[in-house]
């Protein structure tokens, strides 16, 4: 047992390992996109929430099951999931069958289809590990955006008693707040959130009034130029196309850029190729491990390390101006307890901002 817990194998050992470039990152420095990997490390007994082909898959039997959906329709998408490789195009054909033919996203039945997946999440919360290590970002300042449906890290905070709040890009009035930092426990969905239908998705188009948009534009491409976006159980986000259309095709110069994502290892070709592709996208490729179960470890010990990382002005922070009015007091709170700690019991030589 004692040599076992001494000597981990290789798998876990390099799912250790961590880039100096990152965890030297200050957590407010950096951008959290969250992906179906996280959700399914967290809930594992519900199979929607495990990939987009599980999801898809879900939808159609949910579809099936409240006769939604044609019988020919159905066994259509079927096909196109079992073989179709682009399953963004597939999600987005089946919103729109189960939407007016106007194109509008109020009413469809693809919410109710969802609902019927994702309704009651709290209880199936099983590894909240990787959770709690985005919240702790998340009090350091991390802003998180996720692709995914469900509001898991949502229901997980305010379990912490946290005022965690989700948006979508509907609501310009909170994305630009969001963006310019002042909504520390916002999780933007740029899908939507399935108990919104006013907010979903159907394709780049259905945001056009986003994307028309100057202003909202503006602030988050400074974000994908000016914060490290770090990439956590994301496959297939970098083909999505409501983030190319926001963030990856409309900031130039991405090679300059620095972000990072973090991926299971299934094969070492495949690994080195995709390291060598991302970075055209300024994306640096890192592993957590050869199998999913190193996943919430790696995350875990890479948001520890990140964590441990202190500002210079952390003690003197303005928290009108980064956090909003809602930390206020606690700034107050905390310059009155340094300022005495300081003047009490700390030596002239000793780093007040260090403990």
């Amino acid at each position: 047992m004692d040599s076992a817990e001494k000597t981990p194998n290789r798998s876990e050992q390099k799912s250790r390992k961590f880039l100096k470039s990152l965890i030297r990152k200050q957590p407010q420095e950096l951008l959290l996109v969250i992906g179906t990997g996280v959700s399914a490390a967290v809930a594992p007994g519900i199979p929607a929430l495990c990939s987009w082909r599980s999801c898809i898959e879900a939808v159609i039997e949910a579809a099936e099951q409240l006769e939604v959906l044609h019988p020919g329709d159905v066994a259509e998408f079927r096909r196109k999931v079992t073989k179709d490789r682009d399953l963004l195009v597939v999600a987005h054909d089946l919103i729109r069958k189960m939407s007016p033919r106007t194109g509008d996203t109020k009413p469809n039945f693809f919410q109710d289809c969802l609902m019927e997946i994702f309704d009651n999440l709290e209880p199936h919360i099983q590894n909240p590990l990787v959770l709690q290590s985005i919240l702790s970002l998340m009090e350091r300042g991390t802003m998180v955006l996720t692709t995914n449906y469900d509001n898991l890290l949502e229901l997980f905070g305010q379990q912490q008693h946290k005022p965690m709040e989700s948006l979508d890009l509907k609501d310009k009035a909170k994305v630009l707040q969001w963006a310019r930092g002042h909504m520390r426990y916002g999780v933007l969905h740029i899908h939507g959130l399935y108990t919104d239908p006013c907010g979903m998705v159907l394709d780049p188009s259905g945001y056009k009034d986003v994307t028309q948009d100057p202003e909202v534009m503006a602030v988050l491409q400074n974000l994908y130029r000016t914060k490290s976006f770090l990439f956590v159980g994301c496959g297939e986000t970098l083909r999505d196309q409501i983030f190319q259309a926001l963030f990856l095709y409309s900031v130039p110069n991405k090679v300059e850029l620095e972000h990072y994502m973090v991926v299971l290892k299934e094969s070492e070709d495949h690994f080195f190729k995709q390291q060598a592709d991302m970075l055209l996208h300024g994306i640096k490729v890192v592993s957590y491990g050869d199998c999913f179960a190193d996943f919430p470890g790696y995350v875990q010990g890479l948001a520890a390390q990140v964590c441990r990382q202190r500002s210079p002005d952390a003690d003197r922070v303005d928290s009108t101006t980064l956090f909003g009015n809602a930390c206020q007091d606690c700034a107050k709170r905390k310059l009155e307890e340094n300022g005495i700690e300081g003047e009490k019991k700390l030596r002239p030589s000793d780093d007040a901002g260090g403990s």
